[in-house]
């Protein structure tokens, strides 16, 4: 039979030749076509509830939270595998579902079960569904410190903390195929009221009328319109603290005819948030951005990383800064490469740039906010 298909090969050699000809151009079109990517899906689709409950231990997590929502979601349609972790004031359940399921019809099969168990968790506690996020997730991380920490005009990592929550999480998050920016490290400025004990004694006055008082001086009032010939005039009560003047002129009770305040009984302040965890680079303090994607099937990831790379921000005054990051020579090309792609080898150079590269990279800028972004 092989000699057969031998002699007739030779026989026919023009009408061989003309088959591999064809057969080449059509594995050529077919390579154009086919959708390639250095980071493809590995696992099947999987949807992560996260629920927050503060004050709980991991035993009251697990018993409280845990098992009901593993319970309610076991008998979702495709699902094949439920995992759970419970810890500090942190239930974290992963459901896994069957390869042919459809990753937003599992976020809603989720989402429906999810509000038959709501009513029997504790009250604080509120399950939120992750974002949708490539099983590889993290596309790039970025630390950013002040240039010269120790400097006197150098921006506290308060400011920056709150510039990036303000501002650069919100242009990233704007690049199409972001799908979470999460920062951690830093200091998360917040209002804080330091009750004194002794005054409060001194003042008749309990903790929990400070507090009482406290957040009844930052809502709004609705008061309706008020309707003339021509036009509807809102009427509101304008009472939410904006500063820490306004928190501490706050009313807490009365007494013999004479009102008490918030600075009467406590120090108002702004500082940083009780912080359970930190970050840095190169033995610095610095505040921390993971960058999560995601990429539709048949897209690529070069798009997303090239725009996050080269995304820019604008200061409150209005002036745009371009966040400068800083390389190894390595890295330096890697990212030129992923800036500018030339055909055959973009693709290595994003898987390259991917795997933890870019940790050694950083942003440095300085922000003064009497006079916008300065670029260092």
């Amino acid at each position: 039979m092989l000699n057969r298909i031998l002699w007739w090969s030779i026989v026919q050699r023009w009408l061989v030749v003309l088959g591999a000809i064809a057969l080449t151009i059509f594995g050529i079109f077919q390579l154009r076509q086919m959708p390639l990517d250095v980071l493809p899906e590995f696992a099947p689709p999987q949807v992560e509830i996260q629920t927050e409950a503060p004050g709980l231990a991991p035993e009251e997590v697990e018993s409280l939270i845990t098992l009901p929502i593993e319970s309610v979601v076991n008998g979702t349609a495709g699902v094949e595998t439920v995992r759970s972790a419970s810890s500090l004031g942190l239930s974290v359940v992963k459901v896994v579902f069957s390869w042919q399921t459809n990753i937003y019809q599992a976020r809603q099969l989720i989402t429906e079960r999810l509000q038959e168990v709501r009513d029997r968790l504790p009250p604080n506690a509120s399950p939120q569904i992750s974002p949708i996020t490539s099983l590889i997730a993290t596309i790039l991380m970025y630390a950013l410190a002040p240039k010269v920490p120790t400097a006197p005009d150098a921006t506290s990592l308060m400011e920056l903390r709150q510039l990036v929550d303000q501002k650069v999480v919100n242009r990233l998050l704007a690049v199409p195929g972001v799908s979470q920016v999460i920062a951690y490290g830093g200091d998360v400025p917040q209002y804080q009221v330091l009750v004194d004990p002794d005054r409060l004694a001194a003042q008749q006055v309990s903790l929990q009328d400070v507090v009482a008082g406290v957040s009844g001086a930052n809502e709004n009032a609705a008061g309706g319109v008020i309707v003339t010939p021509d036009q509807e005039l809102i009427v509101r009560g304008i009472g939410r603290a904006t500063s820490v003047a306004d928190l501490a002129v706050a009313l807490v009770a009365h007494r013999n005819g004479q009102p008490i305040r918030v600075q009467d009984v406590a120090t108002v302040t702004k500082g940083p948030a009780l912080a359970r965890g930190d970050g840095s680079v190169n033995g610095q303090r610095a505040i921390i951005l993971n960058i999560d994607f995601y990429i539709q099937e048949g897209e690529d990831h070069i798009p997303v990383g090239t725009a996050t790379v080269t995304a820019d921000i604008e200061t409150p005054t209005g002036d745009r800064v371009t966040l400068p990051m800083t390389y190894t020579p390595r890295d330096k090309h890697y990212t030129a490469r992923l800036a500018n792609p030339v055909a055959g080898d973009y693709r290595i150079v994003l898987l390259s740039t991917i795997n933890g590269q870019p940790i050694n990279s950083r942003f440095r800028f300085r922000y003064e906010p009497n006079q916008g972004g300065k670029q260092e």
